[in-house]
């Protein structure tokens, strides 16, 4: 099982790249986001990777980052979205907007994605929406969270932070990330995590 390549990339193409290793050229697809982080042709680059076995092929799917590959797989996890659905998902929205998307139920972003189908968006949201936690620090600190995805301890914790100093968009990264811990709903409790993560 191949899960690491290190070595020097010898082709560039949007959706596969090839990295030599050892003497050996490794065919990876890849979604757009690792196709615009890698180096040039004739650099060292270094992918995470994941490899899916079929009856007929080996395919290896690359990825700069492993977050991006950890979000791969629990796309591939939901029924119907395979390996090559997924690559397409991460090409047609960037990680930390398709988490926020997936978290707050926002099928419309979805759904502009080629492939995906008002079905497939919501099959997403529905097996994806409490299986995230971790993937909060994808989130830009400048990035807010939709009012509607707040509950009111949520809000209630938010109010204090900011009253502390805190700026919103810290604040919200804070408690997500607070929140993806298991800290429970109680606002005392989830208040004190937040305060201690908020930047």
């Amino acid at each position: 099982m191949i899960a690491h390549l290190h070595g020097i990339l010898i082709e560039k193409h949007p959706n596969e790249v090839i990295v030599e290793c050892g003497g050996v050229g490794y065919a990876l697809s890849v979604p757009v986001s690792t196709f615009t982080a890698l180096p040039d042709l004739q650099q060292e680059a270094r992918v995470h990777v994941y490899t899916a076995v079929r009856e007929d092929a080996i395919v290896l799917y690359g990825f700069v980052t492993r977050d991006e590959k950890s979000l791969f797989e629990r796309l591939i996890t939901v029924s119907g979205i395979g390996p090559k659905l997924a690559v397409t998902i991460l090409s047609g929205m960037a990680a930390p907007d398709l988490v926020v998307a997936i978290r707050t139920g926002d099928t419309a972003r979805l759904v502009r994605i080629p492939g995906v189908g008002k079905k497939t968006a919501e099959r997403i949201v529905l097996e994806l929406k409490e299986k995230l936690q971790g993937f909060e620090a994808l989130v830009p600190a400048g990035l807010s969270v939709p009012r509607a995805s707040l509950s009111p301890v949520d809000e209630d914790v938010l109010s204090a932070l900011v009253n502390l100093g805190c700026a919103r968009p810290a604040a919200e990264a804070a408690l997500l990330k607070a929140k993806s811990l298991g800290e429970g709903a109680g606002f005392e409790a989830l208040f004190r995590k937040a305060l201690e993560l908020v930047r």
